[in-house]
């Protein structure tokens, strides 16, 4: 198996690199190793459909292509130690497979809090097993719920603890407003207002200390000293890259995987990075380098990333231009979306109303230097509709690093 290209995470990033090689002409072998017992699935439902029992598994799992139908998957084994100077991965079992090309899909898990009190109680929700265990307890009657971190995933798990008759639901941020990060203060406040008509709370400005309860949680401590009561505690205060297993090989791992702009890693052309673990530069704005979690970037990095890492055990060269993605993401909550185009939290100074009002469906546009860099809708399918048709202007526009 010396010749084979080795896939570190059986992600969605994972299998359609796995795929995109076979694409882009690498008929060698090809090694899927994934620490999850399962194929690999589609996350986002996880927080919404999967929670509110809309969504068995088998719908979540994605169906490969007949062109990776020989691919040899080790589930259930996580990738441990890397030796990248031998080309060389160890398993947790111990196994050593040597490759001749090394993709990294390893993804990113939970951050988890670090107050004193109980454990049991708390979750998160990244896994198929996590949304399992929480929906449960998410059905349990007259469950008071706290959510910690009012992201994407806070957010839409609070809509859906709403949505299944949780008695109260709770969200506890240190920032002033819900998904400020990403929308702006305009599209943040409109964002506030509609969780709060479907009766969502809001802890703002304020962080979690700890918590209360002998074995299990039943109180969460604010640090303004408020205690609120909690059943279920979720914890969404962001993701760390799991990027242990490559210490010790000179690669910047600081937050992710540190790429150039076609995706290899620490210079080296048999080693790329995919999917949420990848921090590359994108040509399409300044060229500072960021991992990017949206759904789109496992497709767009692991087409690009493949044809890269093809080309050089081919011999030859990919000609590709720089990497320069258009980012996409959308959020369901409650009976709307959020649906978004580029990179509106590079613009987030200058935001202009593109069509319709914040107190009803509305989609901004983010501009830096005058430019137009993301689109963000709010509300029904006629303003992600409307969204939708900036996209061809967004991708028109010429890249604003060589």
């Amino acid at each position: 198996m010396s010749a084979t290209v080795v896939v570190a995470g059986a992600s969605m990033a994972g299998l359609r690199a796995a795929e995109q090689l076979r694409a882009a002409g690498w008929d060698g072998p090809i090694t899927l190793i994934g620490d999850e017992p399962h194929m690999p699935y589609n996350r986002p439902p996880l927080s919404k459909e999967v929670l509110a029992g809309k969504a068995p598994f088998e719908s979540l799992a994605f169906r490969p292509r007949a062109s990776v139908a020989d691919v040899r998957w080790r589930l259930g084994t996580k990738v441990v130690a890397a030796d990248l100077d031998r080309r060389v991965v160890t398993l947790d079992d111990g196994e050593a497979l040597a490759y001749r090309g090394l993709v990294v899909a390893t993804g990113m898990r939970p951050r988890r809090l670090r107050c004193p009190g109980p454990v049991t109680g708390r979750h998160t929700v990244r896994t198929l097993a996590d949304a399992q265990g929480l929906r449960e307890a998410l059905t349990r009657p007259g469950a008071r719920v706290v959510i910690v971190g009012a992201g994407f995933i806070g957010c839409e798990v609070a809509a859906t603890a709403v949505a299944l008759g949780a008695a109260e639901v709770t969200v506890v941020d240190p920032l002033p407003l819900p998904m400020v990060g990403p929308l702006g203060d305009q599209l943040a406040k409109a964002l506030l207002g509609r969780h709060e008509q479907r009766g969502v709370r809001f802890a703002l400005g304020t962080g979690v200390t700890g918590f209360e309860g002998d074995d299990r949680v039943t109180g969460v401590v604010l640090a303004d000293g408020t205690v609120l009561a909690a059943d279920v505690v979720v914890e969404c205060v962001g993701s760390l890259a799991n990027t242990e297993w490559l210490d010790g090989n000179g690669l910047d791992l600081t937050d992710g995987v540190l790429t150039d702009g076609h995706l290899r890693a620490g210079g080296r052309p048999d080693v790329v990075a995919v999917g949420d673990v990848a921090r590359f530069p994108n040509a399409r704005y300044d060229g500072v380098p960021r991992r990017v979690e949206h759904w789109s970037i496992p497709t767009d990095t692991a087409k690009h990333a493949a044809r890269v890492l093809a080309a050089h055990l081919g011999g030859g060269d990919a000609g590709l231009a720089r990497f320069a993605p258009l980012p996409t993401f959308w959020s369901d909550q409650h009976d709307f979306r959020l649906q978004s185009f580029g990179a509106p939290a590079l613009g987030k100074e200058d935001v202009r109303v593109l069509d319709g009002d914040p107190d009803g469906d509305v989609v901004a546009g983010y501009h830096t230097a005058g430019r137009l860099v993301g689109v963000v809708a709010l509300g029904g399918p006629a303003a992600a509709a409307a969204a939708a048709r900036y996209r061809a202007e967004l991708l028109a526009q010429p890249a604003l690093t060589a």
